[in-house]
């Protein structure tokens, strides 16, 4: 990762608009058809979740802004992606988990199956820091329409939330909520990573 010079960037304007806005970050809301992968999960003996972190890693790896983030008042440029998971740990109480994200699926889910199994024997979290971390957050025991994120000033990657997912007829269905800084990104970028999420998903068959 390096610091770059945010004047030249696509995101100058917004840096000067939006970095030291009070509450500089949005969410939008969006509910995924994700019957691809619960039909492949249980195919293939995957993790649902695992199989939703690496859509997201995949929907984002082509869309630019993922690489810039602000960090305290620099713009940072990665050259990676990592998903951010959270993991019970064998206390029972929680761990977050950065897993670096890679286009094969296999190759992810080993290093997923690795590193939170070591986050939960270890009651430690595992943190990448030198790639730009997705974060998400599951509340697969209770079905909700939507989580708005608190926004620490302290950690402005973009966050996903989601909670247990809906069946009606044959399909499912989970509403998504999308939280990201405005100065890392547009609600275009954000929209078009929606709709990456989706078609990604919709590949698992």
């Amino acid at each position: 990762m390096k610091e770059v010079d945010y004047k030249q960037t696509k995101r100058a304007e917004a840096f000067e608009l939006w970095m030291h806005a009070p509450n500089p970050t949005v969410t939008l809301f969006k509910t995924l058809d994700v019957t691809p992968p619960v039909k492949y999960s249980r195919k293939k003996g995957l993790k649902f979740n695992m199989l939703l972190d690496w859509c997201i890693g995949k929907a984002a790896s082509p869309i630019e802004e993922f690489y810039l983030l602000p960090v305290g008042d620099k713009l940072v440029q990665y050259d990676s992606l990592a998903v951010n998971t959270i993991v019970k740990n064998k206390k029972g109480e929680i761990n977050s988990c950065d897993i670096l994200y890679t286009d094969d699926l296999a190759e992810y889910n080993r290093r997923y199956l690795k590193y939170t199994r070591q986050a939960a024997e270890g009651c430690e979290n595992i943190d990448i820091t030198d790639s730009m971390v997705i974060g998400t957050s599951a509340v697969t025991e209770t079905e909700i329409d939507g989580a708005v994120g608190m926004y620490s000033g302290i950690f402005n990657n973009p966050f996903i939330i989601w909670g247990k997912y809906k069946k009606k007829l044959f399909r499912c269905y989970l509403t998504i909520s999308f939280q990201f800084h405005h100065t890392q990104m547009d609600g275009a970028q954000a929209g078009l990573f929606l709709a990456n999420l989706q078609n990604e998903i919709n590949r698992l068959k």
